[in-house]
């Protein structure tokens, strides 16, 4: 596994799964949607949905439950549910307010979500990173969201870096492809365990010391 580069211009994270602790509410949600339809929700389930936009959810939900056609109305009833549930509050996962804070004092950073801005604005509020993130991108304003590299290429050309001189911290295999796709180096904290991501670095959390490390090192050494 290669070693994460301090010698870089800038760095974007995601927020669901890999900031914040949203995804405990979107599986409540998705819990509960599934079950109004008559269908059990579990691994395979949550992989089916897991990094996509609401819209893209609707659309794999629809299909998985053999309604064509219902994309739209299950992505609204999704996000209902998601709405209540982070109405009662997300917390920051364990190292990231840390990490963003270790990050920002170096260089800058922003905010990449496949959520639309209403939730990615609440969750940022919740976890109480808000404040430390000047620049954010949700999935309802670029062309084409994750998978597709937009959400990435405009946080790096806001911030004024290049993409090969920046890192991306993902969490699932839509965010990974988004940022794989645009050029970024990809550092990856999965969401769900035991599944296999593509990335160039791994971590099991953003507490692993070479994280914390590795911030403190960031714009003294060369990449």
């Amino acid at each position: 596994m290669i070693a994460l580069p301090t010698g870089v211009e800038a760095v974007v994270f995601d927020c669901d799964g890999l900031l914040v602790d949203t995804e405990s509410c979107w599986t409540v949600a998705e819990t509960a949607v599934f079950a109004a339809h008559g269908h059990a929700f579990g691994p395979e389930q949550k992989a089916l949905v897991i990094g996509r936009t609401l819209e893209d959810a609707g659309e794999a939900m629809a299909r998985y439950l053999g309604r064509p056609g219902a994309g739209a109305e299950l992505a609204a009833e999704l996000l209902g549910r998601v709405r209540k549930e982070l109405s009662r509050g997300a917390p920051a996962l364990p190292g990231a307010a840390e990490l963003v804070r270790a990050c920002r004092a170096a260089v800058p950073i922003a905010v990449a979500s496949n959520s639309p801005r209403e939730l990615l604005d609440a969750a940022l509020r919740s976890a109480g990173l808000a404040e430390y993130v000047t620049h954010s991108f949700a999935a309802d304003e670029v062309r084409s969201p994750k998978p597709a590299p937009d959400l990435y290429i405009t946080a790096c050309e806001t911030l004024g870096t290049a993409p090969e001189h920046t890192v991306a911290f993902e969490d699932s295999a839509t965010g990974i492809a988004s940022a794989r796709a645009a050029g970024l180096f990809v550092a990856v904290v999965p969401s769900l365990p035991g599944v296999e991501l593509d990335h160039d670095w791994l971590a099991g959390s953003l507490t692993d010391p070479d994280v914390r490390n590795w911030a403190r090192q960031l714009g003294r050494g060369a990449a």
